[in-house]
């Protein structure tokens, strides 16, 4: 059995995120990128498969985008992954999730051998955005199980069963490989990568591909345009009552008659 799993850089939600000055995107000078924290959960899905199983012969990490995919793959061969593809873009719309599953779809038929099962983040942190997992099963012609508490192969890894989030329950299903699964916070808790595992992924193997040898993207019509990119409006200022009790809610309750005009 393969694995593919997907390890999409995002920016640190901890870091400053800034609009660039022509606000064309993000500034990316000085900001820290990391493996998007969903697909960690499959990362570590996957990597739990090849300890308890016997049969899983191999679990390859894929990204698409500039040198900070370097990173997130990196964390995924310290996690488990044996080895890398890399898909290097350049002035890509990476906020068209469609293209970008075209672009990843394309990296994996590309292999020799076929995976039998693919698992991503069922989103990334940075658009918040869900389609790059449907949409790469649709490219790839898979069957997509989405937002996958818990995940399980039988014997023979020939079928799976899971669990996914719906609202106010759990919804039970099975399905056959090869197959997609999206993963949902909760499914595993993905490791803190030892340092010898750090050390280690630096000498696994890492392949780097681009558009121009995949030939993705020559008949996609683009879905999204982005033609500019404005930071939210800046929070007003917080403006504190004083009094007692009897003379503050008095006065909140004519701020929010007379200046926030809500009642």
């Amino acid at each position: 059995m393969r694995i593919l799993v997907l390890a999409q850089p995002v920016p640190d939600s901890r870091a400053a995120v800034k609009v660039a000055p022509d606000r064309s995107g993000l500034e990316t000078k000085g900001l820290k990128f990391v493996c998007n924290p969903f697909d960690e959960y499959a990362i570590e899905q996957a990597a739990q498969l090849k300890e308890n199983r016997g049969d899983v012969e191999e679990i390859v990490a894929i990204a698409l985008g500039g040198p900070n995919a370097l990173l997130s793959l990196r964390a995924a061969l310290a996690m488990g992954a044996d080895r890398a593809i890399h898909v290097s873009v350049e002035d890509f719309p990476m906020h068209d999730e469609i293209a970008s599953a075209k672009a990843i779809a394309a990296a994996v038929e590309h292999e020799d051998v076929p995976f039998d099962l693919i698992l991503c983040g069922k989103q990334t942190i940075d658009n918040d955005s869900g389609e790059l997992g449907p949409a790469l099963a649709e490219f790839l012609d898979l069957p997509h199980a989405g937002a996958v508490v818990k995940f399980e192969l039988d014997d023979a890894g020939s079928t799976f069963s899971a669990r996914r989030r719906i609202e106010g329950a759990e919804e039970a299903m099975e399905g056959v490989l090869p197959a997609l699964v999206t993963c949902e916070k909760g499914l595993v808790e993905p490791r803190f990568p030892s340092l010898p595992n750090i050390m280690k992924a630096k000498k696994k193997p890492l392949t780097t591909l681009t558009l121009a040898e995949l030939s993705a993207l020559g008949d996609r019509n683009p879905g999204l345009t982005l033609t500019e990119l404005t930071p939210p409006p800046p929070r007003p200022l917080c403006k504190m009552i004083e009094g007692d009790p009897a003379e503050m809610a008095r006065e909140l309750v004519n701020l929010l008659r007379t200046e926030a005009k809500v009642i």
